[in-house]
Parts: C-alpha cells; structure tokens; sequence
C-alpha cells in the first residue's frame, strides 16, 4: 500500500514538474519575442532615419541646378562645345563634392548633353534615358521632381534618381514646356555595407514588393511573392533592374531561404518603399529553452535533495536489514568457497588425467605413422622385388660365366684374359653391391630430426631404384632437373614419395598408346616444385576429392591398399609441404610436390631422357 501511494506521489511530482517547466519555456519565449520586436522596432527606426536622410539631403540639389544658367544655355545651344565642357567641369565638381554618383543633363528628348562622368569610359553622356520613368513624369508634369531606383543602363550600378525640369527661363517654370531634364543619381551601396554587421537580415523593397537592397546578397533582385505578368512587363519596359526576370524568394534553397519570415517593417521614401527587419526567431526558442533548463535544472537540484532525504531514510531502515542479510551471505559464501574448492581440486586432477593421456595418443600416433611410413616402403620393395632379383640375377650369371672363363685361362697360362675377367667380376660385384645400398638405405627406417635435401639427388636415387621397370616397359622418361636445390626435411622420405608417385603415373601409361612419364623439378615463389606428369587417362573428378584419404583406390581388388597417396601426403605435410592432384590440358594426370626453398645455387636446368 505504501508503495503505490508514493507511486502515485511521484507521479504527480513529474506531472507537475513537466507542466512547470513548459510554462516557463512559453512565458519566457513570449517575453523574448516581445524584447526582440522591440529591439528590432528601435533598429529599424534608426535605419530608416538615417535612410531617409540621405535621401532628403539632395532632394533640392537637382531643382538648385536647375535654375543655374548655364544649364538653360546649353539647352538653347547644344552646339558649343564650349559651354558643354564648362557645364561638365561645374557638374564634377559639384558631384565630388556633394559625393554623389553622378549629376547629368538631358535635353527634351531625353538625349544626355552634359555630365559629371563625362572623362570616364562609362560616361552618360549621348546615351537616351527617355524610357526611365523619372524622365517622363517631369516632362508630364512640368513640374515637380522625380524619383526612380533602378540599376545603371549606362554602369551597371544600381542607385536612387531624382530629377527636375529645366525651363528655357525661371520664370517659365510650370507654365511652358521643358526644355531638358536634370539628374541627380544616389549610391545606396554604403547602406548596403553598413547592414552587413547586423546578424539579422535587412532589406529595402520598392511598391512591387522587389528587394533592391540588403545584406543578404542572393535575396537581392527577388520578390517577396511571386509578381503578375503585367508587373514583369512594367519593370522590363523600364529596365529598372536591368532586364532581370524577377523570382520571389521562396523559390531560392532552403539554405538560401535562411532568417526569410516575419519581418518588422516602415515605409521609406516617396516611391513606397517598404524597409523589412527580419528578426532571428531562433533567439526566442533558445530564450525559451535556455529558461526551461534553468527551471529543469533547478527542480533536479530539488528532487535531488528531497531524493537524499528519503535514500537516508531508507538506508536507515536497510542497514539492519542489510546486516543479517551479510552474515548470512558470508556463511553461503564460506560454503560456496569450500565447495569451489573442492570443484577446481578435482577438476585439475582431472585435466591431468588426460593431459597424459592426451600424451600418450601423440605417442602412439607418432609411432603409428612412422610405422605406416615403414609399412609403405616395404610394400613398395616387394613390389620391386621381381625387377629387383631380375637385376641381380644378371651380374651373378655374368661373375659365373667369368670365373669359369678365368679358370680354364688360368690353366692355359693367358694370364692377360685371367686379368680381364677378375675386372669384370669386380665391376658387376660393384653394381650389385650399389643396387644392394640402395634397396637397403630405402628399407631402413628414417630418424626424426630435418636436414638439408638435395631435391636432385633424391628424384635420381628414386629413378634408379625403378630402373628395370622402367625398362621392362619400354617408357620414355624425361627429367628436368636444376644443379641444386635444397629442401628442409628427409632423403629417404622424400625418396619414398617421388617412388610411390612414379609407381603410380607407371600404372597409369602402362596400357596406353604413349608411355611417357616426365620429372621436372623447379623453383617457384619460395617452393620447390616436383611435378611428375604422365600421358595416362587422367583422374575423374569424383576420384580428385577422395585421393588422399587412406584406403582409397582405384586399382583393382588385391592389387593395392589405399594408403601410398595417404602416407605420402603425411610425409609431404611433416616436411611443411603440399602435395596435389590435377589433370593436364594435354591429357594424363600431374602430381605436384611443393616444399619450402632452403636455398638455391645458379644452375642450367637440363633435359635428360631416358
């Protein structure tokens, strides 16, 4: 029961706590905007009077001019040129001083005779401004100035003109036509300048909504809302903004669009222009949010304290609870010790168990391959046996035939034909003998430890060991061999591989049109490459995949047991090495011993046949 109600205590806390701090973000976001208005109000008061002065400090400087005579004079007789050039000289000086962008004349068709620009390459002078609208509301009203803003038909530089007739007297003014207007043109640029500091945007509009001015350069020459067609056409047939097709401001990107919105504004000037502050309203969200985390920050501050009071009544009421809890967790836990103990005790005793046994099968394994390596090799000497007593047969028939020849030389007294003989029967003891140390270096069990392996000299001591195979069979045998290189392993091993391998690729050409079984040795990325190739049928592909595995043959019942690929490939391992299978593009299998390089002497591989 306790629980629930403060439940529902805390419920109301966090409830009244959320409704707290939303209040503060909405009161202090309104007291926010309302400071920014008004900031924003007193800003633009101060733009817009400084504006307007500019504006109304030349206001009478055209209508001044205007009555200077020799202005009129020039009027009446355009073609002194002296005059012209004293009038452009008085209208430059004046321009620079009143630091104005320029002041020129224009007689009654609009035609410019004389200007302050007149040295410059953009000069007024000769160009028609009778299309500007503050040209012809001079010449139709007779009287009175006239305004326009508009970018520079002549320059290119946008500015503020304002104009007055020219009589061909004072006293004609307002009751006979003009003779000429003149002008005054205004640079706002500094304006422009001057509201670069301000992070909020500036811009000055004119009656169509056109921003002509601002300190947002991509908002210039757009509108606050898209224009009609007949307002594009009134601007174009004026060239106010030099032609432009103008697009409102909602058409720019987002990030172009960046402070467009509410805006404060004033009215400027006698063209309705309208001068638009757009306050940052981000300043107010982050018054808002500033505000709420005070608030927020401060009922934590709150919670937290009320938080400590209630932990502290609570660990005073847990800590009795807490001390016959310990005392009963260290009896558990002296339990659990003893019995953890007793646990790891046993297991370690356990892991020790079959870590010997673990030892013992390595040893049996080791003695188990070693005797398989053995078992192979014998199986490989009985195989040779037939060929093997074939080839010791002939040497002892041959010392036979020569001691009885040596006797009866002996008896006759030929000792020079005795001599012959006896050489002739140490020469075929000699090759028995050879044959003898062959087959029994290769019946021999190997020792553990590597060496350093002439790859050559095992690949010849294992060709001469099949030699009357070989040529029992008539087969062409073709070895390409280096001088030297050198393998890290066992001579006899190795021997024993390269015998089973060439066993095998004999079986294979033994009943095929072409015997042919080819040796080659190499050196390639590191490895030594043996690849004993034969012109036999190939291996099927279901036969590649089990190759290797012991007991696996293709042979015939009762004429092969599986295991000389196995052992081989166990040897070729042992020694860091790979032995693979694969049939050759040209027909016939490829067998390919690769064994790490231990060095390798400079030497022209040669091409021997037998």
């Amino acid at each position: 029961m306790n629980s629930y109600k403060r439940q529902i205590a805390m419920l109301l806390l966090a409830t009244l706590a959320v409704v707290s701090i939303f209040a503060t973000y909405l009161f202090s976001s309104y007291q926010a905007r309302k400071d920014l208005r008004q900031s924003g109000e007193r800003q633009l008061q101060m733009i817009a009077l400084d504006l307007e002065a500019v504006l109304e400090r030349h206001e009478t400087l055209p209508y001044t001019l205007s009555y200077l005579p020799q202005v009129a004079q020039v009027l009446a007789h355009p073609e002194n040129q002296d005059g012209i050039r004293a009038l452009n000289q008085d209208l430059q000086t004046i321009q620079q001083q009143a630091k104005i962008a320029a002041i020129y004349l224009m007689d009654a068709q609009g035609n410019t005779i004389a200007a302050s620009n007149w040295d410059q390459p953009q000069s007024y002078i000769g160009q028609n401004f009778s299309f500007r609208p503050y040209f012809q509301d001079v010449m139709q009203r007779r009287n009175g100035a006239g305004h326009f803003y508009a970018i520079g038909n002549t320059t290119n530089i946008p500015g503020y003109f304002i104009s007055q007739p020219v009589f061909a007297s004072p006293g004609q003014r307002g009751s006979s036509e003009p003779v000429g207007v003149l002008a005054v043109k205004i640079s706002l640029h500094e304006f422009e300048k001057a509201w670069r500091s301000s992070e909020d945007p500036i811009a000055l509009s004119d009656r169509h909504g056109v921003v002509f001015l601002s300190n947002r350069e991509v908002w210039q020459y757009r509108s606050l809302r898209p224009l009609d067609a007949e307002v594009q056409r009134d601007i174009q047939a004026t060239l106010q903004y030099s032609g432009k097709t103008i697009h409102a401001i909602s058409a720019l990107s987002k990030k172009e669009q960046n402070g467009y919105g509410e805006y404060l504004t004033r009215p400027i000037g006698r063209l309705g222009w309208q001068l638009m502050l757009f306050p940052d309203e981000a300043k107010v969200n982050t018054a808002g949010l500033e505000s709420a985390a005070i608030a927020l920050l401060l009922l934590l501050v709150l919670a937290t304290i009320a938080a400590a009071w209630d932990q502290r009544q609570q660990r005073l009421q847990e800590r009795i609870v807490a001390q016959q809890a310990l005392q009963q967790a260290a009896a558990q836990l002296e339990q659990r010790i003893a019995q953890r103990t007793r646990d790891l005790t046993q297991a370690n005793a356990d892991w020790e168990a079959q870590f010997c046994k673990l030892q013992q099968t390595e040893q049996v394994l080791r003695s188990t391959q070693n005797e398989m390596v053995q078992t192979g090799k014998l199986a490989m000497l009985g195989q040779m046996a037939a060929g093997i007593t074939h080839e010791l047969n002939q040497p002892l028939t041959a010392i036979r035939a020569f001691a009885d020849n040596a006797d009866v030389y002996l008896q006759r007294g030929k000792l020079e034909q005795v001599s012959a003989n006896l050489h002739h029967i140490s020469s075929a003891s000699e090759r028995m003998g050879i044959i003898i140390a062959q087959l029994k270096g290769f019946a021999r069990k190997s020792g553990d430890q590597l060496r350093a392996v002439n790859v050559t000299q095992s690949v010849h001591a294992a060709v001469a060991l099949l030699q009357n195979d070989l040529h029992r069979l008539g087969l062409q045998l073709e070895l390409h061999l280096p001088e030297s290189l050198q393998v890290l392993g066992d001579n006899i091993r190795l021997e024993q591989v390269i015998v089973n391998l060439l066993r095998n690729a004999m079986d294979a050409v033994e009943q095929q049109p072409r015997l042919w079984i080819e040796i080659r040795v190499s050196e390639q990325a590191g490895q030594v490459w043996i690849q004993i190739s034969d012109s036999g049928a190939g291996l099927p592909d279901a036969v590649i995949a089990h190759l290797f595995e012991p007991f696996f043959t293709t042979k015939p019942s009762g004429q092969g047991l599986g295991l000389g690929l196995a052992i081989s490939s166990s040897i070729v391992q042992a020694m860091n090495g790979t032995l693979q299978a694969e049939n050759r593009a040209a027909g016939g299998a490829c067998f390919t011993v690769r064994l790490p390089l231990l060095n390798a002497a400079s030497g022209q591989d040669r091409k021997e046949t037998e």
